[in-house]
């Protein structure tokens, strides 16, 4: 999987709480959202039927399944390039109750 990092939708108040905690919104949690993975001809059509619900009018297309790296997921940055994205190794929030 390759995923665009300037096509992922990420608020600026969640960027900004997350560069203040140096935490990568990439890897939190995240309610309301969802990832679907439709066959490419499909995509329009499904962004089309997410874009006209007032939940989904930020839907957006922000990766595609590739074969040059089965069973990974590769991030492509803003600067074009690539890092592999790890599953996270605990988790960063802590805990206060």
């Amino acid at each position: 999987v390759e995923v665009w990092e300037e096509k992922v939708p990420i608020s600026q108040e969640v960027s900004g709480l997350c560069e203040l905690l140096g935490i990568d919104p990439l890897y939190s949690a995240n309610e309301g959202r969802i990832v679907a993975i439709v066959p490419h001809e499909e995509a329009d059509e499904a962004l089309g039927a997410l874009r006209g619900h007032p939940l989904g009018r930020d839907a957006e297309v922000v990766g595609r399944i590739v074969e040059e790296h089965p069973g990974k997921v590769v991030l492509r940055t803003r600067v074009g390039g690539r890092r592999l994205m790890d599953l996270p190794a605990g988790d960063p929030f802590p805990r206060i109750c």
